[in-house]
């Protein structure tokens, strides 16, 4: 049987890259972890072919005109996107892929593939401080860096509801095994068992999440 995509997004400091890496090593003959290519230059202990395929911009643009990418979007600055043949060989092998890009790119996805199955699933903070207390604590981007990725928040907190399930990752243990249950049981056709994870269930803790970024976004919440 072949294998089906799961879209993460989330908001920057969310901690998505951490969550798909605990979710790997606790099941790593369930999902393969599609490795995107950047041309934005590699952090501290990052490393080519592991984060991220790390390519300049000149060759990113190469594969943009060959087609060689599923989707690829340019975000504060820098080049992202889903290099094709990985994709498609381990989805042919059975594996359920993971991909970790913005909400541009899933519709690109979904565009791309339209006979394969999609599950769009979102990653918060638990709230807006804790948000901007993660992208400090990194130590790796200048305060305007890291003003603009607060905007790009308020901006993704407006297609939230564009997703299937929302995932607050206040504990890491937790949310891998929200994360690993609500696709198991997709995948078994039981579906309804992820009902307090579907975004129509939590509607007030996303109109909430919207409030308090524009709040902070404006220098109003500290």
């Amino acid at each position: 049987m072949e294998g089906f995509i799961i879209i993460v997004s989330g908001f920057s400091g969310a901690g998505k890259g951490t969550l798909m890496k605990n979710l790997l090593e606790k099941y790593p003959e369930d999902y393969a972890l599609s490795i995107s290519a950047t041309s934005r230059k590699p952090r501290v202990g990052e490393k080519h072919g592991v984060e991220y395929f790390f390519i300049d911009r000149a060759n990113f643009e190469d594969m943009i005109k060959k087609n060689q990418l599923l989707e690829y979007a340019e975000y504060v600055g820098n080049y992202y996107g889903t290099p094709r043949r990985y994709v498609e060989n381990q989805l042919s092998m059975g594996k359920n892929v993971i991909l970790e890009i913005e909400m541009q790119g899933a519709m690109k996805i979904k565009r791309n593939m339209p006979d394969t199955k999609i599950i769009n699933i979102f990653v918060s903070t638990v709230d807006a401080v804790t948000l901007y207390g993660r992208l400090v604590g990194r130590g790796t981007e200048s305060i305007d860096v890291i003003k603009k990725r607060m905007d790009r928040a308020v901006e993704e907190s407006g297609i939230m509801e564009e997703y299937d399930y929302l995932i607050i990752n206040d504990d890491l243990e937790t949310a891998t095994t929200q994360l690993h249950d609500i696709i198991l049981n997709e995948r078994n056709g039981q579906a309804e068992l992820n009902e307090a994870a579907r975004i129509a269930s939590n509607k007030e803790f996303i109109n909430d999440m919207k409030i308090k970024l524009l709040s902070f976004s404006k220098g109003e919440l500290q």
